[in-house]
């Protein structure tokens, strides 16, 4: 026996105590239908936007600087204001009740109704007065609805999953709770990717079989056609699954932790918590704990972005329908998923057990540059093919193929590494902290911070394709940014898990002294 009173293989496979599985449980189930919805969404955001007439890959730079940014500011601000007004319980009510009223009517009124309310005649004129680099900004204008429906999948990320349900984690668990309990959480993450996908992938493949559609109840709802009808069952699903959560959020509170609620806040107001949004902003700026934790925020989400864009751009000349994008896309997040799962499991919790905070930190940079080798070296390889009209193949593969295939290799590993390791790693930052402190790093880190690396690094996409055209013409240069970016972002986490083991070891002596 260890001194957690479980046997080594146990304390490997299942380190739960049966009187914690009543907290344990309703939160693993609560990881999954969040996480669940999150891969959904992902699929559809992009598959709505990137696939539609006269747009491309091109379109998300302009979308995560013009759209995602500004909304993510808006929806951080919201939560500081909800704040003063509500605990925290109530807010989540509140945030998810938002998400589920624009589901509704995206799905009911907006998605249905597509063809009048696109601005054809508008985009049409844009087209006709700018440059042709500015294809992707045209498209956000000519399906703003569409672009509606991605700042909301993206806010979902933000908002539910990454803050909302991570502060209510970190509000309830210590930390050796946390290295016991995070890598089950994963697991659960991870395996509603795994049902997303293949969810994801069977209705795709339908719809591409079934001409007439099948599922005929939803053309009532305005939808006709087999795509259409994909959709409703998608946003169906995500509707039901919004409810859920909701409920197993109200039971967690009442029989589980009925104090929750006033964490933070002012007990004679309820649980009521004032929030600076500047001072939240200031505080991840001057605390070089927090800052250091924005920084490795910021180089993921934007290396990150930076390769997805050359990737999907391959994806889209390669998959240019809606169905195909689709399942394809679907295949990709059910892989993710099972990779994920495979690493929460038995990589992630038992690497930060045996081996510390910092190495299980590292894993992620080192694998994603890694993985860029590939992918980088037959991107220009086809880059080469498409300026020479030489043809290359490879087992029978174009360069399209075999970068779009490498492409791919990269986006499942550094997507299965985030919602693994580097999550776990970056939310178990947070735990040292106090109350108020763990509200502001994450409002301001997970709230915008995540959002500025998508968004700066979608700022330099657009420069780029506004200069050269394409994401694949701006290649070499998004190559040396990959490059200029890794050794910052392993330099932050050095730095930050000596401050880590400093305030842990001072947070375990206060909790022995009580």
């Amino acid at each position: 026996m260890n001194e957690k009173g479980f046997s080594k293989i146990r304390s490997f496979l299942w380190p739960i105590h049966r009187h914690e599985l009543i907290k344990f449980v309703p939160i693993l189930i609560l990881f999954f239908l969040i996480s669940f919805n999150y891969h959904i969404l992902k699929i559809l955001k992009d598959t709505l936007i990137i696939t539609a007439k006269n747009s491309g890959a091109e379109v998300i730079p302009f979308l995560k600087v013009w759209a995602i940014l500004p909304s993510a500011i808006l929806l951080t601000y919201l939560f500081t204001k909800l704040s003063s007004k509500f605990n925290r319980e109530n807010i989540f009510y509140v945030m998810m009740s938002i998400f589920l009223g624009f589901f509704v009517l995206f799905i009911f009124v907006l998605y249905p109704k597509g063809n009048t309310f696109n601005l054809n005649n508008f985009a049409d004129l844009l087209t006709l007065k700018l440059p042709s680099g500015f294809k992707g900004f045209i498209a956000i204008v000519r399906y703003w609805h569409f672009s509606l429906f991605y700042i909301m999948a993206e806010a979902w990320s933000t908002i539910m999953l990454s803050l909302l349900l991570w502060v209510f984690v970190v509000d309830v668990l210590a930390i050796s709770e946390a290295k016991r309990f995070y890598a089950f959480f994963g697991t659960s993450r991870n395996l509603a990717g795994v049902l997303s996908g293949i969810l994801g992938q069977y209705l795709a493949t339908k719809a591409t079989i079934c001409d007439n559609g099948f599922f005929t109840f939803a053309k009532f709802f305005g939808c006709n056609t087999a795509w259409d009808q994909t959709m409703f069952v998608f946003m169906t699903m995500i509707i039901l699954c919004g409810i859920a959560i909701m409920i197993l959020y109200r039971f967690l509170h009442v029989k589980v932790f009925p104090k929750r609620h006033l964490l933070g806040g002012d007990i004679n107001k309820k649980g009521k918590q004032k929030i600076s949004f500047k001072k939240s902003i200031l505080y991840a700026v001057k605390s070089k704990y927090v800052l250091y934790i924005t920084i490795i925020v910021l180089s993921y989400n934007i290396l990150i972005n930076l390769t997805e864009v050359l990737w999907k751009s391959q994806l889209r000349e390669l998959h240019p329908s809606s169905s195909a994008y689709t399942a394809y896309n679907s295949k990709i997040t059910y892989l993710i998923g099972m990779i994920a799962a495979f690493s929460s499991f038995f990589v992630s919790g038992n690497l930060v057990r045996r081996l510390g905070w910092k190495i299980t930190a590292l894993v992620t940079p080192i694998t994603l540059m890694l993985t860029g080798i590939g992918f980088f070296y037959f991107l220009f390889l086809k880059r080469y093919a498409d300026n020479t009209n030489i043809a290359f193949t490879l087992f029978g593969l174009s360069p399209l193929a075999l970068a779009v295939f490498f492409g791919s290799f990269q986006n499942v590993f550094s997507r299965a590494l985030k919602y693994t390791v580097f999550d776990d790693t970056k939310e178990m930052a947070f735990i040292p902290l106090s109350s108020e402190e763990k509200l502001q790093g994450k409002s301001a880190i997970d709230g915008i911070g995540s959002r500025l690396g998508k968004s700066g690094s979608s700022f330099l996409m657009q420069i780029l394709i506004i200069a050269f055209a394409t994401p694949i013409g701006a290649s070499p240069y998004i190559l040396g940014i990959v490059l200029l970016i890794l050794p910052i972002w392993i330099i932050a986490i050095n730095r930050l898990s000596k401050k880590f083991e400093e305030k842990t070891a001072v947070k375990t002596q206060e909790i022995e002294t009580t």
